[in-house]
C-alpha cells in the first residue's frame, strides 16, 4: 500500500471523507472548529457542503486528503490557528505568540482502518503546514492512556499518534472528550 498525501482541493473527495450520506443531512464538513460558532450554528443542509467547496478553492486549502492509488481514504484538517475557533478557544490555551497551525481532526474511511493512514496524515499535515510558511503546528488529542477511544470520538487523535510523529507536550487543557483529558501537542518547525 503505497500512501500519498495531497492537498485537499478536490471537493468531491473531500465530500467523499467528511460529508453525508444523503445531501440534505446537518452533519459537521469539518467546519465546527473552522468558521465561527454562530456561523457553524447557523448553516443547514447543502448549505454546509457549499462552505467547504468555497474552503477547497482559497489557498491554503482546509487539509489534506490521503489516497491509496486514485481512492482517497483519510482527512486531516489543518490550517493556521488563527483562522480556527482555537485562536479563541478558552479550554485549549496559547502557548506563546507564534505563528501556529493547527490540526483538528483525522479522518481513515471504514474498511481502511489500521493501516497507519493517521500516522500518513499526520505526517502530511506537518509537509503541508511547513509548505505554507508555519513555525510550528499543534494538535489537541486525547491523552487515553492506551484505553479504546469511541471511533466517533477518535478524530482528535491520541497523544501517543502525535507523539511518534514527533510532536511534544506543550500544556494541559481544560478540554475533555470522550472522557479523556486533551492535551496540546506541538512540534516546531522552524
Amino acid at each position: 500500500m503505497a500512501i500519498e498525501v495531497r492537498p485537499a482541493t478536490r471537493f468531491e473527495d473531500v465530500r467523499t471523507m467528511v460529508g453525508p450520506k444523503r445531501p440534505d443531512a446537518t452533519v459537521c464538513w469539518c467546519l465546527s472548529y473552522r468558521i465561527p460558532s454562530k456561523q457553524n450554528l447557523a448553516l443547514r443542509g447543502p448549505e454546509r457542503g457549499e462552505v467547504v467547496k468555497e474552503l477547497v478553492r482559497q489557498d491554503p486549502p482546509p487539509g489534506v486528503l490521503a489516497y491509496d492509488g486514485d481512492e482517497v481514504v483519510g482527512w486531516a484538517a489543518v490550517h493556521p490557528r488563527a483562522d480556527t475557533s482555537f485562536a479563541r478557544n478558552r479550554k485549549i490555551p496559547h502557548v506563546d505568540d507564534v505563528d501556529v497551525w493547527s490540526v483538528w481532526c483525522i479522518r481513515v474511511r471504514p474498511g481502511h482502518r489500521g493501516k497507519g493512514i493517521s500516522h500518513h496524515l499526520l505526517q502530511g499535515a506537518i509537509d503541508f503546514a511547513r509548505s505554507h510558511g508555519a513555525q510550528a503546528i499543534e494538535g489537541y488529542p486525547v491523552d487515553n492512556q492506551g484505553r479504546k477511544v469511541d471511533i466517533t470520538m477518535a478524530y482528535v487523535g491520541t497523544r501517543k499518534l502525535f507523539e511518534e510523529a514527533g510532536f511534544t507536550k506543550a500544556a494541559d487543557t481544560d478540554s475533555v472528550l470522550n472522557g479523556f483529558p486533551r492535551v496540546l501537542m506541538r512540534l516546531d518547525l522552524s
